[in-house]
């Protein structure tokens, strides 16, 4: 049985137009256009909804992760974009990592394997 491609990722948000003009300025800075963000092969979806809270009460329970294979360009970026930090970038045995969160309090990380999986 093949592999279910993910395409897309919906955010619920109470502020959905706040939140989008967040994710354009950090995430994808050269995007114009309505609709879904393009993230590579992925699609956020930031939707306005009313069965959510303002913020993440569970922030850690699903996390974006961005898989790069050049860490400081984006950490620049996100310097950039003023991104507040979780966990500030870090080398471990595994590759570098950090953790960031957006305005509705949803956690994101960067990451660079030193052995990308396949």
């Amino acid at each position: 049985m093949p592999t279910m491609p993910a395409g897309s990722i919906l955010l619920g948000s109470t502020r959905a137009n706040e939140l989008r003009a967040w994710y354009l300025k950090v995430l994808a800075p050269d995007h114009t256009g309505d609709g879904p963000i393009p993230l590579g092969n992925l699609l956020l979806v930031i939707d306005q909804r009313d069965d959510v809270s303002p913020t993440n009460p569970e922030p850690g329970r699903a996390i974006l992760n961005f898989h790069v294979d050049d860490f400081p360009p984006y950490e620049a970026q996100l310097n950039a974009a003023g991104v507040p930090w979780i966990a500030e970038p870090t080398t471990r045995p595994a590759g570098r990592f950090a953790t960031f969160q957006d305005p509705d309090g949803n956690y994101l990380q960067l990451i660079q394997f030193t052995n990308p999986p396949h």
